[in-house]
C-alpha cells in the first residue's frame, strides 16, 4: 500500500556515466515498488558560457537542439528504456543550461518527490568543494523533496 510520504515521481539524473546508470537502477527500484509511480530521467546539456561559441552555434546551419534530442533518444533508448518495467510510466527528458540549476527547476516543474543521482566522486579537495560544491550537493542542499545520492564505486 502505498502512502502520501512515499515518492510517486521520481526524478532520475543521467550524465550517461556509469554512475549514472546505477543511480538509474535505484531509481527504477523505488518505482517499482510505488503504485502509478511516474519515472523521469533527465539529461543536462551545458550551454557554452561564451557568447562567441553562443552566436558560433546558434547561427549553424543545423538545428542542434533537434540534434541533441536525437543522440539523447538513441541512447535513453539503447540504455535505459529497456530497464523500465512494464506498468511504470517512463518520461526522458533533457535540458540545456547549468546542471543543478536545470535539474531543481525540471523537479519543481513535474512536482517530483524524489531525485536520485549518482555523485561522480570527489574532485578536489574538501575545502573547493565546500566553496564549489559538485551537482549532487548543489541539488541535495536546494531541492524541495527528498533527494537520494548514489555512490560512485
Amino acid at each position: 500500500m502505498t502512502t502520501s510520504a512515499e515518492p510517486t515521481i521520481i526524478l532520475c539524473c543521467t550524465d550517461f556515466s556509469e554512475n549514472a546508470s546505477r543511480a538509474f537502477d535505484y531509481a527504477v527500484d523505488a518505482a517499482q515498488h510505488r503504485a502509478n509511480a511516474e519515472l523521469h530521467l533527465l539529461n543536462v546539456i551545458p550551454e557554452p558560457d561564451s557568447q562567441f561559441w553562443k552566436s558560433y552555434i546558434y547561427q549553424a546551419d543545423i538545428d542542434l537542439d533537434a540534434k541533441a534530442k536525437q543522440d539523447i533518444d538513441a541512447r535513453v533508448d539503447a540504455d535505459y528504456r529497456p530497464r523500465v518495467p512494464a506498468g511504470v510510466k517512463f518520461v526522458p527528458a533533457f535540458r540545456i543550461g547549468r546542471d543543478y540549476e536545470k535539474i531543481l527547476e525540471y523537479a519543481k516543474e513535474i512536482h517530483a518527490t524524489l531525485i536520485v543521482l549518482g555523485r561522480q566522486g570527489s574532485t578536489g579537495s574538501k575545502l573547493r568543494n565546500f566553496f564549489f560544491g559538485n551537482v549532487a550537493e548543489r541539488v541535495a542542499s536546494r531541492a524541495e523533496c527528498a533527494v537520494l545520492v548514489v555512490p560512485k564505486q
